[in-house]
């Protein structure tokens, strides 16, 4: 939950709206993001910090008592027993900010989401030429 009514142009900002232990928390999860996607871009959409490769590959968001990431119903399926012991949904699950990131997990599911991603696009580009 951002602590002021301002509308982040960036992450950076969205970072800086919350308590010195929330950014560090959201610094590391950005970090770790960006090194299993080195080439994807960041932006903000739906209000949160996102990260794009080829399409929306995750999204992050601060709240009261959790770190929201959100990298698509495909990886939650894919990494539904290492997620067992969050709440999540669909599309989503809620670090609880009192513990720490499982940042490893983080990396191999944002991994496995470049590689969706990327074979989602080629595809397309595939079915384009065949036409």
């Amino acid at each position: 939950m951002l602590t002021n009514a301002a509308k982040p142009s960036n992450i950076d900002e969205y970072i800086a709206n919350f308590p010195a232990e929330i950014q560090k928390m959201l610094q590391e999860l950005r970090a770790t993001i960006r090194a299993a996607a080195p080439d994807a871009e960041e932006t903000i959409n739906y209000q949160m910090p996102t990260f794009t490769l080829k399409g929306n590959l995750v999204h992050f968001a601060a709240y009261k008592n959790h770190i929201g990431f959100y990298p698509a119903p495909s990886a939650i399926l894919a990494f539904a027993e290492e997620l067992s012991v969050y709440v999540g949904a669909k599309g989503s699950v809620q670090f609880p900010i009192h513990k720490p990131l499982p940042l490893d997990l983080v990396s191999q599911m944002v991994k496995f989401r470049v590689i969706e991603n990327l074979e989602k696009a080629a595809s397309k580009v595939k079915k384009k030429k065949q036409s």
